[in-house]
């Protein structure tokens, strides 16, 4: 009782504190107030992985192509290039008005240091796996080259080349990501890794220029005058509020406090529809579970299966996330293209996720169990799922009576905060956690990548030649038929194996200011408000 008067008392405090800041934030048209979730771990381009972090980068910083407010990859930094050598090498001419926001000119070499840094086995980038079309990126990083051998040369201060292993159709695309974005060298040399701690040396190319991080509570920028589309950009400043509170986060729309927020009670997702305060936007992403295949009982893949298909996918996106999340049966999601078609299409489901499928899955899954020597659960540990806290505890929480009604097993929830958790992930300190990946361009390889036996993002530690063998096929090839039947078998592979548990696709719903206009919605999930503005 004490802890829930606790919970009560803070969150009325919370709301109180937004109520008394609501009226000076609803008068200024020119601020939008947004809540992508609480403190990120890192807003370093080069060392994020989080989702949430990637809504303050787009913000300070730009690559050699961006995104339009139309969701199109236009030019960035580089206001031309040319493909040569059958699109295996680019030649990028950047603009000369492109600068920092401390006015000085971002140049070619701010890109090989950039893109260099992120290869660098010393440096340990989760996301140095996204420059492996880029030549020698992937022996970089495992240590067979030497960092300048990447293929990524300035030519001169306006003139970059780059050279990639094999001619790669989404190229353009993934110089957009923000791991592809310039940082600047003398910066990090002197400031090391907090350089992106302080406003004072986190110096961005962007819209926006970051004026205050204040630990836990908010991260604000203003427009960059120096940015060279300085007239496009439409808010005058962006206020991020690092909340990772639901009902503090419910009221601040209601009141006028926040006009946009990814953390909402999903329970209260068909109120706050009819409501009008809520957007539900696809989603290029899936929702999945990872199962760490090197523990002494998780390593019998029938124990694995057993598990995944004891999961009543159907029951979790209509009875507790109810966001209009579509049953997973596979890892890819819908959106991502083949070569003809669409990738999800084309490759169908690896079992069957019906109501009627469910039941014969059950009694499977029983079987499988018995034969790993636990019937009806018998001397099956109790083991512990980790995750962040929020909608993850509330789906774990019906999969763990699932579990317990149809294999009678028993589990322990571990709640971690965000940035401790993703540490516990990249550490690989877990049984079974939650995992959920966005995509990053339009192409499977941005999934499939994740589960090679070398990728720092493999949770369950899953090692298969084979795999490893149909992603480098995906990597090296220019046939685009070849690469995505490589992909195909490799999904097979991943999901078949049950190193992952694919739960859903994703949705987003959003709680959003009625008022707010104009803000570019990414299927990708990196919202854009360098052209939002709020309805007097």
């Amino acid at each position: 009782m004490y802890k829930r008067f606790l919970i009560l008392f803070f969150s009325m405090i919370i709301f109180v504190v937004l109520s008394c800041g609501g009226k000076t934030n609803s008068l200024d048209d020119k601020t939008i107030v947004i809540n992508a979730g609480p403190q990120p771990k890192t807003i370093d381009p080069g060392l994020n992985t989080a989702l949430d972090a990637c809504y303050y980068v787009i913000h300070a910083f730009e690559g050699l192509t961006t995104k339009s407010k139309e969701g199109k990859i236009v030019e960035g930094v580089a206001e031309n290039w040319e493909i040569l050598d059958d699109g295996s090498r680019y030649i990028f001419h950047l603009r000369t008005n492109a600068k920092w926001s401390d006015g000085k000119a971002v140049v070619a070499d701010d890109f090989v240091y950039a893109w260099r840094r992120v290869v660098d086995p010393a440096v340990g980038s989760q996301y140095s796996f996204q420059h492996e079309p880029v030549k020698n990126a992937k022996a970089i990083t495992a240590g067979e080259m030497p960092v300048d051998s990447l293929g990524i040369k300035a030519i001169d201060d306006y003139t970059l080349e780059v050279t990639l292993e094999a001619p790669t159709a989404y190229f353009l695309d993934l110089v957009a990501f923000t791991t592809f974005y310039p940082v600047r060298k003398d910066i990090i040399e002197k400031y090391g890794d907090s350089w992106s701690l302080n406003v004072e040396s986190y110096i961005g190319n962007g819209p926006f220029v970051t004026t205050e991080i204040n630990q836990d509570e908010s991260i604000i920028m203003v427009k960059n005058t120096n940015y060279w589309a300085f007239n496009d950009v439409v808010p005058e400043k962006l206020k991020f509020v690092l909340m990772q509170n639901e009902t503090a986060s419910v009221a601040g729309i209601k009141e006028g406090s926040i006009d946009f927020s990814r953390i909402l009670p999903t329970q209260d997702i068909p109120t706050l529809k009819e409501e009008g305060l809520l957007q539900i936007k696809p989603m290029l992403a899936s929702y999945f579970y990872c199962l760490n295949t090197t523990n002494e009982v998780l390593k019998d893949i029938r124990v694995r299966k057993a598990l995944a298909l004891a999961i009543d996918r159907n029951y979790i996106v209509e009875q507790v996330t109810k966001g209009g999340e579509t049953p997973a049966n596979a890892f890819v999601p819908y959106g991502i293209n083949d070569a003809e078609g669409s990738f999800r299409e084309n490759g169908g489901g690896y079992f069957d996720i019906s109501q009627e499928g469910y039941k014969k899955n059950v009694e499977e899954a029983k079987k499988l169990m018995a034969e790993a020597g636990y019937p009806n659960g018998e001397g099956f540990p109790v083991f512990e799922f980790k995750a962040d806290p929020g909608f993850h505890i509330s789906i774990f929480e019906a999969v763990q009576q699932m579990w317990k009604e149809n294999l009678g097993i028993d589990t322990k929830i571990v709640q971690e905060e965000w940035a401790v958790f993703l540490q516990t992930r990249y550490d690989k300190n877990l049984t079974m956690c939650r995992g959920g990946w966005f995509g990053d361009f339009n192409d499977p390889i941005n999934f499939l990548s994740l589960y090679t036996s070398y990728s720092p993002n493999n949770y369950s530690s899953y090692s298969n030649a084979q795999y490893d063998a149909y992603i480098q096929t995906a990597l090296t090839t220019g046939d685009q038929k070849v690469r995505m039947e490589a992909m195909h078998k490799a999904e097979e592979l991943l999901v078949n194996s049950f190193a992952i548990i694919p739960m859903y696709f994703y949705t987003e719903p959003l709680l959003v200011n009625p008022k707010l206009k104009d803000v570019y919605y990414d299927a990708l999930s990196m919202h854009k408000f360098t052209y939002a503005s709020k309805e007097q």
